[in-house]
């Protein structure tokens, strides 16, 4: 084995890359955002919020244990002929407005639709100086497809969410999304 080879992480390619293929079974993603708990709460769970930032698809929740989760088709994907519910789940804990968690099934996709659901850990935590920190956090456990879209992968799809984070945190400081 040459020096070049023996430096490799595992999994590493020749040329230093790690393939693509390989996705996390885990995602975590924290934002700090100038706003309450209870505005970033609201923003991620009503309705007339969800619409304004991410993929602008209206949200419901039955904010109880077992209580259903829905996403309906924005205007932008029914242009695209993607109708009805996008993404479906159930809520496991609520805690407002520190914690949620819920499954999370994606329906707009075939190779999504085919996996199991996943699972998501919304975490708000109050801050100093009017900052607070939201961390979520994506079991994607046996679910690649899924995760692929989570890591905004699929240029067709959009961005993720990184996108949709960015987008909520602009939103809830400026009072406008970062594309109309």
């Amino acid at each position: 084995m040459t020096a070049a080879t023996e430096d490799r992480l595992p999994g590493q390619t020749p040329t230093g890359l790690i393939p693509t293929g390989l996705t996390q079974t885990v995602q975590t993603h924290r934002i700090f955002i100038r706003a309450t708990p209870v505005e970033i709460w609201d923003a991620l769970t009503r309705p007339g919020w969800t619409q304004q930032y991410g993929y602008r698809a209206p949200a419901q929740y039955e904010m109880r244990p077992g209580g259903a989760y829905r996403a309906f088709a924005s205007v932008s994907m029914k242009m695209h002929g993607i109708c009805g519910v996008v993404i479906d789940g159930e809520v496991l804990e609520a805690d407002p407005p520190r914690r949620l968690v819920q499954t999370w099934h994606v329906l707009f996709d075939p190779g999504a639709r085919a996996e199991a659901g996943t699972r998501l850990t919304w975490e708000i935590e109050k801050g100093n100086s009017g900052v607070s920190t939201l961390t979520l956090t994506h079991d994607l456990a046996d679910a690649p497809h899924t995760a692929s879209l989570a890591e905004g992968r699929h240029a067709a799809v959009g961005g993720g969410w990184a996108w949709i984070l960015s987008d909520l945190k602009t939103l809830l400081e400026t009072g406008r999304p970062l594309a109309a």
